[in-house]
This record gives structure tokens, C-alpha cells and sequence, in this order.
């Protein structure tokens, strides 16, 4: 992005609780640029394309991004030593259809026009991991969105301008579209891929909410 979002703006930060390096288990540049805006230092360590393997029978979307983003961070802890690691995984939903990232324009273009004048929700699944401590904690935040009928006109020009590779539901809120709004105030953050309010209340909250791992999860 050329300019900072308005979003960018007066993020929330919090400590690491233990101590030890931040460490996104993630490629995203959206996720990566909201850490920076709110102030915070880590490193980059993706999480293998496996780690997004294994769509249990009738998972739901809060079931699935709870799963993803436990897995992902599992993969890059098993990598790391003395790391704070925060894994996410985002994904959309209308009705009763998850909507995750599209195989190719075609399929953005079925998501865009299922999306289109209704009513949806983006989901995050977050885990965050001490190695040091072996102590996690998952979570999911919801954001609620209104999108506005598109014509044809509008979709094409979307889908020709290539923003929705790589965005779950074949869109991105921080694409200056102004056909996407925020249901009452709901975490815009969430819907870019990283909940930023709830990051920094699961780490200042952290020695009550995690969980002891065991040994053999990793």
C-alpha cells in the first residue's frame, strides 16, 4: 500500500510477556504491516503451505481458523527456540459457505458475486506460543461486513486490477473499496487479517489464558 490506512492509526500494542522475540508465522504483508503500524519488533517465519492441510467433515469457519492457525504455529515451533510466536489464519463466510482464498480469477469472481449486496463475516483464528514457557492460547475474533450490489462493470474492473489474489473471499477491506462496510464497529484490523485490539489483550492477559502444552504436540 502506497499510504498508510486511517486503521493503521492509533493501533493498539502491548508487551511480549515472556520476554522473548515475536515471531509472525506468517507471509502476509497485511498482517506484517499492521504489527509495524502498531510498534512492534519481530521476525518472519512463514509457516509451511502443510500446515494449511486436513478440512475435517462439516468444520465450521470458526472451527477451521481456530484449526489453521494451531497449526501453522505448531510447524513454526517446531523450527524455532526461545520465540514468541503468533500464527493467524483468516477466512470469510456468508450463510453457510466458507470463503477462503480463490484458486484463480474465476473462482474470485463466483465469491464476489455470491458476496455482493449481502450481508457476511470475516473470522481470524489466532494462536499465539511461548516456546520458552510451552504455554498457547487459541482464539477466533469475528468481524460482521455489509457489501454493496456490484454491477458487472465494477467486479470486472476489481478482477482486472488482480487485488483479490491471495484474500480470503476475493476481496481486501483495505483496498480503498468503498463497497465494503463495517457492521457497529466491529475490529477492521480483523478483516485485514490481524485482530490488533484482541492481540494486544491476549498478551497482557496472557499467564491466565494460556494453556500448558504437551510435549508431544510439538
Amino acid at each position: 500500500m502506497s499510504e498508510p490506512l486511517p486503521l493503521m492509526k492509533g493501533l493498539p500494542r502491548a508487551k511480549i510477556p515472556t520476554g522473548e522475540p515475536l515471531v509472525l508465522a506468517s507471509g502476509s504483508p497485511r498482517r506484517a504491516e499492521l504489527l509495524r503500524a502498531a510498534g512492534y519488533e519481530f521476525e518472519v517465519c512463514p509457516a509451511a503451505d502443510t500446515a494449511e492441510c486436513g478440512v475435517p467433515y462439516k468444520e465450521t469457519a470458526v472451527e477451521m481458523v481456530a484449526r489453521l492457525a494451531f497449526q501453522k504455529a505448531v510447524d513454526v515451533v517446531r523450527r524455532r527456540k526461545r520465540s514468541f510466536i503468533l500464527a493467524a489464519d483468516t477466512l470469510a463466510a456468508c450463510g453457510d459457505r466458507i470463503l477462503g482464498k480463490p484458486k484463480d480469477r474465476e473462482d474470485a469472481e463466483s465469491m464476489l458475486r455470491l458476496l455482493s449486496g449481502q450481508k457476511h463475516e470475516v473470522f481470524t483464528g489466532l494462536c499465539v506460543w511461548s516456546t520458552g514457557t510451552d504455554q498457547c492460547y487459541v482464539d477466533v475474533v469475528r468481524s460482521r461486513l455489509q457489501m454493496s450490489q456490484l454491477d458487472d462493470a465494477a467486479i470486472e474492473e476489481y478482477l482486472d486490477g488482480g487485488k483479490w489474489q491471495g484474500k480470503a473471499g476475493g476481496f481486501g477491506y483495505q483496498d480503498d473499496n468503498d463497497w465494503i462496510e463495517i457492521v457497529e464497529n466491529d475490529s477492521e484490523s480483523n478483516v485485514v487479517g490481524l485482530p490488533m485490539e484482541r492481540f494486544a489483550e491476549i498478551l497482557e492477559n496472557f499467564a491466565k489464558l494460556a494453556d500448558k502444552v504437551q510435549k508431544e504436540v510439538r
